[in-house]
């Protein structure tokens, strides 16, 4: 049984044990967790700048479920699920692009980019066909500072404002709206996805692990702040020669739960995306946004960035997957928590509790 009221249970941070190992391990919480949380859950696409124009569109795997986000004729941004209404085929196969229409791969079902089917060949003998029953299913979509989020079905979390309520006042005069896309690097991770975010949420591994970081960051001044459906862990760069460029004053690291990290400094945005594909594999989604990419020494700027970016990525990986095989052996089950470094895991491991508890009842 993978749930008690035991388990469940979610104490104060300094009475509180981890959450079970056999949640991270069990073949039954890879499905479990992408209907039940993810599935519920906002999931960040890409920023409206990757739509450019009218009748252009973008793929994406959201839950385990292929979905399509289109700019109309009219430039309202709508996403559906990439799946058409024949056989099931896929309507666009290209990570991105600009089409007209949406044309099935398989037997070239047209569908215009609200969704409404427009053309089916060889259908004419077919009877009792009415085409206004097949249009495509549409995915709710909401955008917050530029940044696009679709929610595959209603869950326990509120709408996109309110679950990130508080967040543009924070990082003002910074606005994410007008950021470029850059580009995405992706990392294949064997662990579960629950690992990698608990290690995002505590610089309690930062002096063993990353070096290199804590040279950057001021580990002294290093701070966790909790929120209802999101954590914030922020640090001053120490003076000198810094990789996120002359203008980053401060670092801001905010996770958004489930699955979602915005890493802030100064005029760049390196927005995560965790996506469990296996029990014990993970895919890390990492799309680098920056103000002006031809700003004088910007190319330099990003391929510093993007270099220290991907040490301290190895690195995490590295521990995470020791992690996991770690979580796997008889003799762990559940640890506690550093009250003074960990309260980022333990909040995040509460609204799993919650999410869980809701699932079940």
């Amino acid at each position: 049984m993978l749930f008690t009221p035991d388990t469940l249970h979610h104490e104060p941070l300094e009475r509180a044990s981890t959450i079970p190992s056999a949640w991270y391990v069990d073949p039954q919480m890879h499905a479990f967790d992408r209907d039940a949380v993810l599935g519920t859950s906002w999931q960040y696409v890409a920023h409206a700048n990757q739509l450019p124009a009218p009748r252009t569109f973008l793929t994406a795997d959201v839950a385990g479920h292929p979905i399509v986000v289109v700019r109309d004729a009219e430039g309202a941004v709508r996403a559906f699920y990439n799946v058409c209404k024949h056989r099931g085929g896929p309507l666009a196969t290209r990570p991105c692009g600009s089409a007209k229409m949406l044309q099935c791969q398989y037997h070239g079902w047209t569908y215009r980019l609200d969704g409404s089917l427009r053309g089916v060949p060889r259908f004419d003998r077919s009877e009792l066909f009415d085409k206004r029953d097949f249009g495509l299913t549409p995915v709710e979509l909401a955008e917050w500072q530029g940044l696009l989020f679709v929610r595959l079905q209603p869950g326990p979390l509120p709408g996109l404002e309110a679950l990130l309520s508080g967040i543009a006042e924070r990082i003002a005069p910074i606005r994410l709206d007008d950021l470029q896309f850059h580009t995405r690097v992706t990392y294949d991770v064997a662990c579960n996805w629950k690992v990698y975010v608990d290690n995002y949420l505590e610089g309690y591994h930062l002096p063993l692990v990353h070096p290199e970081l804590c040279k950057v960051l001021d580990y002294r001044a290093y701070r966790t702040e909790t929120f209802r459906y999101y954590s914030l862990q922020h640090s001053p760069l120490r003076d000198g020669d810094s990789p996120y460029g002359e203008e980053a004053e401060a670092a801001f690291y905010y996770f958004v739960f489930p699955n979602i990290m915005l890493n802030i400094m100064g005029d760049r945005l390196q927005m995560n995306a965790v996506v469990p594909v296996a029990p014990g594999r993970t895919l890390v989604h990492f799309d680098y946004f920056y103000a002006d990419l031809d700003k004088p020494g910007m190319a330099e700027q990003i391929a510093s960035d993007m270099k220290f970016s991907d040490e301290v990525q190895l690195e995490d990986i590295e521990i995470c997957e020791h992690v996991q095989r770690g979580l796997t052996s008889p003799a762990y089950d559940q640890g506690r928590f550093s009250v003074e470094c960990e309260a980022g895991v333990h909040h995040f491991q509460g609204l799993l509790k919650e999410a869980y508890g809701a699932a079940t009842r």
